[in-house]
């Protein structure tokens, strides 16, 4: 009950907050961004020490080597939030963006307006530099957030927020629209993720499981990819050049992200002459193949595929290889395998790629570029709250429009129906 109790509390004032954050103006939010980075700046020291603590705590407990690395705070890490908080500032603010203004016949002027959704609840893992990342998105888009790090950061989490504060506070703005969970207790991401009266919407951002549980559990609408299972399609008329540069690409410049190929189609005319020349380039990052029957008679050292390696996000030095028919064969597997999330093509025939763009079905479709760009950063957003599979409201990275959504606006001068 004391958990249930605490967080309808911290419901209650993120709606309050929430009203106030959306009539904010442009000026006062900006000024918020940046009294934070300055905070930031001038904690350096007492961010560093609570990292520590967590640091400690995590190697005491075991944590994983791979754990340990995002948890830290490094120089470099407290100068890139700083300097996302810069970022931000210099974003339009969507807002109160009014489009589509159209007359209607009875005279009215009828649009949309861009508002916020509200009070925004996130939850994630490990990484502290997603406190400032996600507070200063909700921030700028208008929201009020309430925020629940992973509990082996839980004095990281609290030294930022506390910086936060005292940005929000010195810009004039309600220091509760961005809020912290001060508890570990897991019962508190339970709480938050029904409570539809003060939440408008969960962000999960972690592993599949922690995603799957908040989907299944949730009262509220969720945000959420739960798979990467991304891929690259070599067509019969791609620039082998090209094809090799984005299949390696998209594979090895990260292993564990979401937007890493995990499968490699090849068209059956160009195989003989792209795998053999691609298994060079993978051997060189030690990267496990596993391919079909005709990828095993190209590259006999491949291991067989099985039914399961379509379906795997790796997040690892691990590819699946298909060798398919054409491009319809391509377009259905990926239709039929992918997790919805990026998937490119690479070839030089227009009329093939605009097939593509139009028949796959995921958030990101691309055309001879690498599945590495499917981010918010990338794409001109500035930032990221994270990426969505999900076709109703935002899909694909989601960035400050992501967070917002549209009311009609009318606009009349006494007209009245007949």
């Amino acid at each position: 009950m004391e958990v249930k109790a605490y967080m309808a509390r911290l419901g209650q004032q993120a709606r309050a907050a929430s009203r106030q954050m959306a009539r904010a103006n442009t000026g006062a939010k900006n000024s918020a961004l940046l009294a934070i980075a300055d905070a930031i700046q001038s904690s350096r020291d007492a961010l560093m020490a609570a990292n520590k603590t967590d640091l400690e705590n995590g190697r005491n407990n075991g944590l994983e080597a791979a754990l340990l690395d995002r948890l830290e705070l490094t120089p470099a890490r407290i100068d890139n939030m700083i300097e996302g908080l810069h970022q931000v500032a210099a974003l339009p603010d969507p807002v109160g963006e009014i489009t589509d203004m159209k007359y209607r016949p009875s005279g009215i002027q009828v649009g949309k307006m861009r508002v916020p959704l509200g009070v925004i609840g996130i939850i994630y893992e490990s990484r502290p530099n997603v406190t400032v990342e996600a507070a200063s998105l909700c921030l700028k888009s208008g929201n009020a957030t309430i925020l629940r790090g992973g509990s082996e950061a839980i004095n990281s989490n609290q030294a930022i927020a506390r910086c936060i504060s005292q940005g929000m506070e010195q810009a004039g703005l309600p220091a509760a629209a961005v809020q912290v969970l001060e508890i570990t207790d897991r019962a508190a991401v339970g709480e938050l993720i029904t409570l539809p009266e003060y939440v408008d919407v969960i962000v999960p951002r972690g592993g599949k499981g922690l995603i799957e549980r908040i989907s299944k559990d949730a009262r509220v609408p969720v945000i959420k990819h739960l798979d990467g299972i991304c891929h690259v399609y070599i067509d019969a008329e791609a620039d082998p050049e090209k094809a090799i540069n984005i299949a390696v690409n998209a594979k090895t410049h990260r292993y564990g992200v979401c937007n890493a190929m995990e499968t490699l189609l090849v068209h059956e005319t160009v195989a003989d002459l792209i795998l053999p020349k691609l298994a060079e380039r993978y051997a060189e990052h030690a990267v496990e193949l596993r391919g079909c029957e005709q990828t095993r008679r190209i590259l006999p050292d491949c291991t067989a595929a099985t039914e399961d390696d379509w379906h795997t996000e790796y997040l690892a030095p691990i590819l699946a290889i298909r060798v398919v028919a054409d491009l319809d064969a391509a377009i259905d597997h990926i239709n039929t395998y992918s997790s919805q999330h990026t998937d490119t093509i690479v070839t030089e025939n227009y009329t093939l790629a605009r097939r593509f763009l139009t028949e796959v079905d995921s958030s990101s479709v691309m055309v001879n570029a690498s599945t590495r760009f499917a981010d918010g950063f990338e794409y001109g957003l500035g930032a990221e709250i994270g990426i969505s599979t999900d076709k109703i409201h935002a899909r694909g990275p989601v960035g400050l429009d992501g967070l917002t959504s549209q009311k009609y606006v009318v606009l009349g001068d006494g007209q009245i129906r007949v």
